[in-house]
């Protein structure tokens, strides 16, 4: 499916869930890699605030990715933010969603409200 970039530059993201592994199966623990590279996936919970809107979203990050000084409630930068469009079928019922990914985390700055 299509991968759509996300334009964040007029965004406030707000860390709400400290960095956990992705995993990949539930029942063996096993941690998402990534398909290409190998490398161990994280993910994130942030608030996604632009032109009076919210939303709760979880965003994937490659571990190379994490950078230190994350505090949850603070605002992030997420550069190389996409969006892609999902579907699958499970014990026979349809699911379909939007999944997010990032290429880095790392400690933000507030936007600030223009003048008008």
């Amino acid at each position: 499916m299509r991968v759509i970039r996300v334009d964040a530059s007029t965004a406030t993201i707000l860390l709400t869930e400290a960095l956990a592994p992705k995993v990949r199966d539930r029942q063996t623990g096993e941690i998402a890699k990534d398909a290409v590279s190998g490398e161990a996936l994280m993910t994130i919970g942030v608030v996604y605030i632009d032109e009076g809107e919210s939303s709760l979203i979880q965003v994937t990050i490659p571990e190379s990715g994490v950078t230190d000084g994350l505090t949850v409630g603070a605002p992030v930068s997420l550069p190389g933010l996409v969006a892609r469009p999902w579907q699958s079928v499970f014990n026979g019922r349809e699911r379909h969603g939007i999944a997010y990914r990032a290429t880095a985390v790392m400690p933000g700055a507030f936007q600030m409200a223009q003048a008008g």
